[in-house]
């Protein structure tokens, strides 16, 4: 059975869609983009803006019990793939090995003009 997660600790799903939806054994997060759910404010640079989409991601893991090691699998959205070693530095800090399957992608254009959306599945 499908289980909606969402917090106040991550920004609120600004359309028909969830933050997480939780099947019990997964927990699928939608993409988070950084911004912060305490002002509405987008950091400057990819380095703040990945660590903030992370951060979002930990508050909804949280909410479902769950923490960053959970993690098995994350798609990154990019607005430019010359963002990708800074990204990639902040993410790796996050993560520890074994780290998650991951996918990095660049886009035409994100929400809000962001640099970068991250999207994770977790397992229990």
């Amino acid at each position: 059975m499908k289980k909606q997660v969402a917090t106040t600790a991550a920004p609120a799903a600004i359309g028909p869609y969830s933050q997480a939806i939780d099947l019990g054994n997964m927990v699928f997060i939608s993409g988070q983009i950084p911004v912060n759910p305490a002002t509405g404010e987008i950091p400057e640079g990819i380095k703040a803006q990945t660590a903030q989409s992370i951060s979002n991601i930990k508050a909804i893991l949280a909410e479902a019990g769950l923490s960053i090691d959970n993690v098995v699998k994350t798609t990154v959205f990019l607005a430019d793939m010359s963002l990708f070693g800074e990204m990639n530095e902040v993410y790796g800090n996050e993560f520890t090995a074994p780290y998650p399957a991951r996918s990095a992608v660049a886009v035409r254009e994100l929400p809000k003009q962001v640099l970068v959306e991250i999207e994770t599945i977790a397992v229990r």
